[in-house]
């Protein structure tokens, strides 16, 4: 087992997080890991400038997306899907992006003028200046609400306005999980099931949903993450090993979007191994030739 340590999900000021791509490789090399996944939500734009000052401080930076996608459209259950080793050139990629960019966009002008129908007074700018990027997302309408007076916590924001039901809600268009990893592969990635443990399944429900996600070229699983239970990672490891499926670990790291949440170490149980990440650049290698 390989001593380095890393971490495959953490998130920056591209998306929802409040470290720059810059900064968090700065964090990675303080905190002595070897290597850190760039996973922003449905965004590649931070890796570049990540890569850049990996190659400077000496930390590998693998590029990486996390696709939110539609699981069941009658529960609107949302289920996560990584992307590592990705080509971020790929042009089926990046149509993909296009789409959720464009789905974003409606949805969020949608959302100021549910706001605006209630007396609350915030416009698009206000997000944007807020956000420091392209991929605004309802944490980002929340930090507004915040700044604003509107509501004490960002929490309050999401209870009293921004969740399903409340009256700036509204529903997403999403890809499916099958667009996702599909697209993943085309572009030379790998695709992993984010937090199985977040979605409110069995494990049973865990192991099937990720049989079907395998028909579809998905290759591994995060098994090792912030909020895991001893009990939780072991068996998402037990499911990962009958599947014939890869492992990945990551904190899940938004900066103080999660102050709890430290970059490499998670909540402080974390000790992720190099040697997922080797499995994975072994695995491509051998798929690529094949």
């Amino acid at each position: 087992m390989n001593n380095y340590l890393i971490d495959m999900h953490c998130h920056t000021t591209v998306s929802d997080g409040t470290v720059t791509p810059r900064d968090i490789v700065h964090i990675a090399k303080e905190s002595g890991l070897k290597a850190i996944a760039i996973t922003d939500h449905d965004t590649i734009d931070g890796i570049d400038e990540a890569m850049k000052e990996g190659e400077k401080l000496g930390v590998e930076i693998i590029a990486g997306i996390e696709f939110a996608s539609m699981y069941d459209e009658n529960t609107e259950q949302e289920i996560h899907i990584l992307g590592f080793l990705i080509d971020c050139k790929n042009d089926e990629l990046n149509k993909n992006l296009e789409f959720i960019q464009g789905a974003r966009d409606r949805r969020n002008v949608k959302m100021i003028e549910n706001l605006r129908k209630i007396g609350i007074d915030i416009t698009m700018e206000d997000v944007e200046k807020s956000a420091g990027g392209d991929i605004l997302t309802r944490a980002h309408f929340a930090k507004v609400l915040e700044e604003k007076g509107y509501v004490k916590t960002k929490n309050e924001a999401f209870s009293y306005y921004l969740n399903a039901g409340k009256p700036a809600y509204i529903r997403r268009e999403f890809l499916t999980p099958k667009t996702c990893i599909e697209a993943i592969n085309k572009a030379s990635g790998l695709a992993f099931l984010a937090h199985p443990t977040l979605y409110k399944m069995s494990y049973e429900q865990i192991e099937k949903l990720l049989k079907e996600l395998k028909g579809y070229g998905l290759c591994g699983v995060e098994a090792e993450y912030s909020t895991y239970t001893p009990e939780q990672e072991k068996n998402i490891k037990k499911i990962a090993n009958k599947l014939g499926l890869l492992i990945s670990g990551g904190s899940d790291f938004h900066g103080e979007n999660r102050s709890d949440t430290k970059l490499g170490v998670g909540k402080g149980n974390l000790k992720i191994s190099y040697d997922y990440l080797q499995k994975m650049k072994d695995y491509k290698n051998s798929r690529d030739m094949a």
